[in-house]
């Protein structure tokens, strides 16, 4: 029989495989509208700190599942989500000759929190008003988190964007209402929904190919080396290796997405989910909650933005959460 190889198992849709900028992730685009409700304006988006993972007991309610009706355990992460505090305002237009979208100034609001002079040079005075911008095209808005209300250890915000939903007219109303107010978790999300995640995986340092793209373990009587690729053969003909080699290198912090992860609880009595001994590396939660199904990307303490999903599901997922696991976690 034929030796049986395995030259790599590694993606190669995400290229070039590099670290990501910053801990916390950008969110480019946004969907145009509101899952439920097309009419009303929400912002499209929320974030939060991961905590760790539970189990919890639901009710399966889907029409196919083997298990409809029945109690089923299904693993969920806790997000704590303290509430989000409006900045700013964002005006971008449509470049005519590159067709690009720009941001052509912000608004700040005059209320903003000492804390964010950790991550930018606040503004002594107001430099523009809501009222010089009459030709935009789009409004988001500026947003930054309040780690101190937390017990993560860091006093320094993470600052973003996150877009309206509906008419550019919409934008507008509805970020002057926004403008230096809180936003929390219960106004924008609800038990049930899709979201979309985006995380900064956890870093895994400098990795051999073997951890990093799964290829095969040579034989014994190998020379030089066993945990390489081995005699590339054809793919140095061009007088450099290419690049679908797998080699060593830095492996993890990548930036991801995940399409549909089902919401399962959006708590506010943080009794109900601290398990015994709190959360290993993380400590207690003090702060509304989400219960989301299954695993997200990243480390304890590292910040999770959600938006509404690009691609909606028709029929969702419904599950009634019977009862949570408050089993301590230290092992």
């Amino acid at each position: 029989m034929p030796t049986k190889k395995n030259p790599r198992s590694g993606s190669m849709q995400f290229w070039p495989r590099k670290r990501a900028k910053r801990t916390f992730a950008r969110v480019r685009t946004y969907p145009k509208r509101v899952v439920k409700d097309d009419k009303d304006v929400k912002v499209l988006g929320f974030a939060g700190y991961k905590a760790g993972m539970t189990h919890v007991v639901v009710k399966d309610n889907k029409a196919t599942s083997k298990t409809k009706g029945q109690d089923i355990i299904v693993p969920v992460t806790v997000v704590e989500c303290p509430p989000l505090k409006a900045a700013s305002l964002r005006f971008y237009n449509i470049n005519p000759d590159t067709h690009e979208q720009l941001i052509i100034g912000e608004v700040f609001s005059d209320a903003l929190d000492k804390e964010l002079g950790k991550r930018i040079l606040l503004p002594k005075k107001a430099q523009k008003k809501i009222e010089d911008f009459s030709e935009f095209s789009e409004v988001r808005l500026g947003v930054y988190t309040q780690p101190k209300l937390t017990g993560i250890g860091k006093k320094r915000p993470e600052l973003f964007e996150i877009g309206i939903a509906g008419s550019k007219e919409d934008q507008l109303t509805a970020g002057k209402e926004l403008l230096g107010k809180e936003i929390t978790a219960q106004d924008i999300l609800t038990p049930g929904s899709y979201v979309d995640s985006h995380a900064v995986t956890t870093g895994r340092g400098f990795q051999g190919p073997v951890k990093r793209f799964g290829i095969k373990i040579r034989a014994r009587k190998s020379e030089k080396t066993k945990r390489g690729p081995g005699s590339l053969g054809p793919w140095v003909a061009q007088g450099h290796i290419m690049y679908r080699v797998p080699k060593a290198g830095k492996m993890g912090y990548h930036q991801r997405m995940e399409h549909n992860k089902i919401i399962l609880q959006v708590g506010d009595d943080p009794k109900t989910v601290n398990p015994k001994g709190g959360f290993v590396n993380y400590g207690e939660v003090k702060n509304p909650f989400l219960l989301v199904k299954g695993s997200l990307a990243g480390p304890k303490k590292r910040l999770i933005r959600f938006t509404f999903p690009r691609r909606q599901i028709k029929n969702p997922d419904v599950m009634e959460v019977q009862s949570i696991s408050l089993a301590s976690k230290q092992g």
